[in-house]
């Protein structure tokens, strides 16, 4: 791979500069790293910024935490004991109302993933990131440093960037380049990527703070981390509330006048409409957003990714922004570095728009915006003084679901030029959870026996899992893998209940443990060779 030049030579050279240290930024860098990459991450703050957002982590985030070694240091850094909970609570009007449901219960869809979900502030996810980023000697960090320009041709990308205290200049170059930078990202607009902007015309408030009182209020509710009160004048927009840690520290979003001010708006009063009784409060943080969906027309130009919010970014419903930047790192990471180790084809690196840019309109449509529609119709058109019956109905039906914001939450990518899909498939984030083996799905763990799991087994490289007593198509694949310099894993797995649940007598995985091909073992090496080329871009 190229070289991994530092900053005071001539020209520096890496293969990838990061523009954005955040937690993508940084979960791609060591995702690289790992896998011998050299790389430059460039972000503009010397110190993390202390919001306590990001922090309703998925089970996929948590096998991502695994590849990337911080699985313990992130549970670690939890500032909620995993005994307490982490589910949620939805309270009509608000929440001492008597109208309440359990919701968000991320532990529903456990069995379908090899790690726990996590709830833990952004800023103590970053700083584990961090640590672990320092450990790799290919991997350099500039902290306080902006990004301000690129150029790129047929061979590499070349930055600008700037001190941001002293204002020293340096152009920094590589193969390619990412923008992690955010949703007002610089390295979007300047690759010219464009970006489409759905605006919902909402002001929305951020309030951070301190209130022991809120604590004690809350205590009826035990092992709620989140609470959403949907108000009968919010029009479907949340009021949403969480908890930072257990020691009264908490923040909370909410539709605002659009003509509101810092200086003169009523935090307290709001706050105690949607708890439903005043409390003692100190606020640390007080601050307006706009309530938006965008998303970028692609992903890459040239040489040029993006990701994270820098590709998307929607109000912060739910934890899906981070954890789907987290999925874009995780499927860009294997791409650049199959490119640049030589295996990869031509077509695995335009396959990251073609994967992930239907995740993110899926997420967008089916889950945020729905759950903003339904929650409207639910408090435009019932009420318990109106009709206690129809509304009673109504609430309880709700109450009696399956919670699909977490349950059908399942990014999937079946429409992938690179994968196998059915005839006919798509791609998106909402499907039912399951543990049948589908080209375009994540891996379901299964046991291999004495408590060892497949997830055990698998690594950085593509694996083919073949289940049953003979290897079947394994050698045919072997060879395909030695003809293009493919490192591939073969795993032979028993034939048990846990494996049955697969329904597939071979699974060739990809790095990032979503499934290229699933089905029967294949007769001819020409087969093998077809369904591995298509995997890494060759076909």
């Amino acid at each position: 791979m190229g070289g991994s030049g530092r900053l005071g030579d001539p020209d520096p050279d890496y293969d990838v500069i990061i523009i954005g240290g955040g937690p993508v930024g940084l979960g791609l860098g060591i995702d690289l790293a790992q896998r011998g990459v050299s790389a430059l991450i460039v972000e503009r703050y010397p110190t993390i910024q202390q919001i306590p957002k990001g922090q309703n982590l998925t089970q996929r985030s948590g096998e991502h935490f695994k590849a990337w070694g911080v699985q313990q240091q992130i549970r670690d850094a939890s500032l909620i004991p995993r005994s307490f909970g982490n589910s949620g609570l939805t309270a009509f009007d608000n929440l001492l109302s008597g109208y309440h449901y359990d919701w968000f219960n991320r532990a529903s869809v456990a069995a379908y993933y090899n790690a726990e979900n996590e709830r833990l502030p952004q800023f103590l996810t970053e700083k584990v990131l961090r640590a672990r980023a320092a450990e790799f000697s290919n991997l350099e960090i500039l902290y306080g440093w902006r990004f301000d320009q690129l150029d790129q041709d047929e061979t590499r990308v070349i930055a600008e960037i700037t001190a941001v205290e002293t204002d020293q200049q340096c152009r920094v170059s590589a193969r390619y380049l990412v923008g992690a930078d955010g949703a007002r990202s610089g390295v979007r607009d300047a690759a010219g990527i464009a970006l489409d902007t759905q605006s919902h015309d909402r002001k929305m408030a951020l309030l951070v703070f301190h209130s022991p009182d809120l604590d004690d209020l809350l205590a009826a509710f035990p092992g709620k981390a989140i609470f959403n009160a949907l108000g009968s004048e919010m029009q479907g927009y949340w009021q949403f509330l969480g908890r930072v840690d257990l020691n009264g520290n908490w923040f909370f979003h909410a539709p605002v006048d659009m003509d509101a001010t810092i200086e003169d708006y009523d935090f307290a009063g709001l706050l105690a409409r949607a708890v439903g009784a005043p409390v003692n409060v100190r606020f640390d943080y007080v601050g307006f957003w706009d309530l938006r969906f965008s998303l970028a027309e692609q992903y890459q130009s040239g040489r040029v990714f993006i990701a994270g919010d820098a590709a998307h970014s929607h109000p912060p419903y739910g934890g899906y922004g981070i954890n789907t930047g987290f999925e874009d790192a995780r499927n860009l990471a294997w791409k650049l570095a199959a490119v640049m180790s030589g295996w990869a084809g031509p077509d695995l690196l335009a396959s990251y728009t073609a994967e992930r840019k239907p995740v993110f309109a899926s997420t967008r449509d089916d889950f945020i915006a729905a759950m903003i529609t339904e929650d409207a119709a639910l408090v435009n058109n019932y009420h318990p003084k109106k009709d206690t019956a129809a509304f009673t109905a109504v609430w309880d039906a709700r109450a009696n679901g399956d919670d699909s914001a977490v349950t059908q939450f399942l990014p999937h990518i079946a429409a992938s030029p690179v994968v196998w899909g059915a005839e006919g498939a798509t791609s998106g984030a909402k499907a039912a959870h399951r543990h049948q083996a589908e080209a375009g799905f994540h891996l379901s763990p299964a046991l291999i026996g004495d408590g060892v799991n497949v997830f055990d087994q698998l690594g950085d490289n593509f694996a083919l899992i073949t289940v049953g007593e003979n290897a079947g198509s394994a050698p045919y694949f072997m060879r395909a893998a030695d003809e293009i310099g493919l490192a591939l894993d073969v795993i032979q797995m028993p034939k048990n209940s846990a494996t049955d649940q697969w329904q597939a007598e071979i699974i060739l995985v990809r790095p990032d443990h979503f499934i290229a091909y699933a089905g029967v073992q294949m007769s001819a090496f020409e087969g093998a060779r077809r369904c591995l080329s298509r995997a890494v871009g060759r076909s």
